[in-house]
């Protein structure tokens, strides 16, 4: 095979996975890990991948493009069913104190929340504090601040002062992108600010995401992969990047 026909057969494969990593492609195509690295200089430079850490993504999987939360609740929803019942193992005891983050995921785990515990909730999501409020058992705190329409999610400068006074137990945290090497992203200022602010507050981080965002590398990096103590995800996160997480120390959950 000529190293043209290598180099579109390697941007195809990465389109139809949505990410390969540097290894996979060498053993795929019998060549060396030097000759793949070149080939995807290449074919980065064509526009149709970018390249991540230990491998490479379609182009479209880094974007500043925002979807709203009509749209992205009807996307992978039962993925994130799934998910939002898998945190609930990772919930602190009675007594404790959770942030849940704003998003499409997060709200799955409000939903299934146990009404009969002791519980703090903190919240800058105007849907999971929707939720919370009717559960008899749990004490919520919902964030002040301007809302943003997109998301409906709380963000500003009330929110993060409140949020620099607190100290919670574990904050579950939503993301647009995930990657071993641009962490946890967004493309929104405002929102990565706040989604900072909770990661900092909180002595364990939870991060729930369908595997769609894995490798995926959005405007703004919230926070390090190396902040996450938990990552919860669906059954079809790549052997790969669940090895990668692993290696980073992270708790992977799949469900």
């Amino acid at each position: 095979m000529y190293p043209e026909e290598r180099q579109q057969a390697m941007a195809s494969v990465i389109a139809q996975k949505g990410r390969m990593s540097v290894a996979d492609l060498a053993e795929l195509y019998a060549v060396t890990t030097e000759t793949v690295r070149r080939d995807l200089a290449a074919v980065e430079r064509l526009g149709l991948i970018r390249r991540v850490h230990g491998g490479a993504v379609p182009a479209s999987a880094l974007t500043a493009i925002e979807v709203g939360t009509t749209e992205r609740e009807h996307s992978h929803a039962e993925e994130k069913e799934r998910i939002g019942k898998a945190a609930i193992d990772h919930l602190p005891p009675a007594g404790g104190s959770v942030l849940i983050d704003a998003g499409t995921t997060t709200a799955r785990l409000a939903a299934h929340l146990p009404t009969d515990q002791d519980l703090v909730v903190i919240t800058n999501s105007l849907p999971v504090a929707t939720r919370v409020s009717g559960l008899g058992g749990l004490r919520l705190h919902l964030l002040g601040g301007r809302v943003r329409g997109i998301t409906q999610a709380v963000v500003g400068d009330d929110a993060l002062r409140t949020l620099s006074t607190m100290r919670v137990d574990v904050a579950v945290v939503g993301t647009n992108g995930i990657s071993m090497r641009h962490g946890l992203s967004t493309p929104d200022s405002d929102e990565a600010a706040i989604k900072r602010a909770m990661v900092e507050s909180a002595h364990q981080v939870v991060v729930v995401t369908d595997s769609s965002k894995v490798g995926r590398e959005d405007l703004i990096s919230f926070a390090p992969i190396d902040r996450v103590d938990v990552l919860i995800t669906d059954t079809d996160l790549s052997d790969t990047a669940r090895a990668e997480f692993i290696d980073a120390g992270i708790d992977v959950v799949t469900a």
